[in-house]
C-alpha cells in the first residue's frame, strides 16, 4: 500500500509539472504577461522535488531549497536568451521582458536576480544541507555568475546575452554537482580509510 501511496505522490507531483509548463506556461503565461519565466518558473523547479519525493516518499525543506535555488536561477537565464532574441519576440507578440521594459531594464533586472540566486544558493551550506566542498564551489559559480551578469548589465555588448546565458546553463550542472560530490565525500572518506 505504502509503494502505491508513493507513486501516486510522485506522479501527483510530475502531472503538476507537466501541466504547469505544458499548458500554464507554454499556453497562456507567455503570451499574457512579461513575469512569465518568473510565474512559470515554479514549473521548470518542480523536477528536484519530484525526485526526492520519488527516492524518499516525503517533501523535506532540502528539496524545497533545491526547488528555491532552479526558481532563482530561471530568470536571469532565461532573460539573457530573451535580450538576444528580443526581436524575435517581439515579433510573434510575446511580451517577454526585453520587448515590454526594455534592454536595459531587463539587464539590470538579470543582475539583480543573480545577486538574489547568491544569497539562495548559500542556504544548502547555511542549513546543514552540505559542507565546506558546495560552498566553496557554490562561491566560485556564484562570482563567476556576477560577472556576468554585471558585464550585461553595465555594457550594453551584443555579445554578452549569450554569453550570460551560456554560463547560466554551466552554473547550474556545476552547482548540482557540487551538493553531490559534498554529499558523497564523507562516504569516500570513509570507505578508503
Amino acid at each position: 500500500m505504502a509503494g502505491v501511496v508513493l507513486l501516486w505522490g510522485a506522479t501527483s507531483l510530475g502531472a503538476f509539472g507537466l501541466i504547469g509548463y505544458a499548458v500554464v506556461y507554454t499556453m497562456y503565461l507567455k503570451r499574457a504577461t512579461p513575469q512569465n519565466i518568473v510565474i512559470g518558473g515554479a514549473a521548470g523547479a518542480a523536477p528536484p522535488v519530484l525526485g526526492w519525493v520519488a527516492v524518499t516518499g516525503q517533501i523535506d525543506p532540502h528539496a524545497l531549497l533545491l526547488f528555491l535555488i532552479i526558481y532563482v536561477w530561471t530568470p536571469p537565464h532565461f532573460w539573457s536568451l530573451a535580450i538576444h532574441r528580443c526581436e524575435d519576440y517581439a515579433k510573434v507578440n510575446i511580451p517577454m521582458l526585453p520587448v515590454t521594459h526594455g534592454v536595459a531594464f531587463t539587464r539590470l533586472h538579470v543582475f539583480l536576480y543573480t545577486i538574489l540566486l547568491t544569497v539562495v544558493t548559500m542556504l544548502p551550506f547555511a542549513t546543514g544541507m552540505s559542507g565546506p566542498l558546495y560552498l566553496l564551489g557554490a562561491l566560485a559559480l556564484d562570482a563567476g555568475f556576477l560577472y556576468y551578469a554585471t558585464l550585461l548589465w553595465l555594457r550594453p555588448d551584443p555579445r554578452l546575452p549569450m554569453k550570460t546565458f551560456g554560463y547560466s546553463i554551466v552554473y547550474l550542472m556545476g552547482l548540482f554537482s557540487f551538493l553531490l560530490v559534498d554529499h558523497y565525500m564523507p562516504i569516500l572518506i570513509n570507505a578508503l580509510s
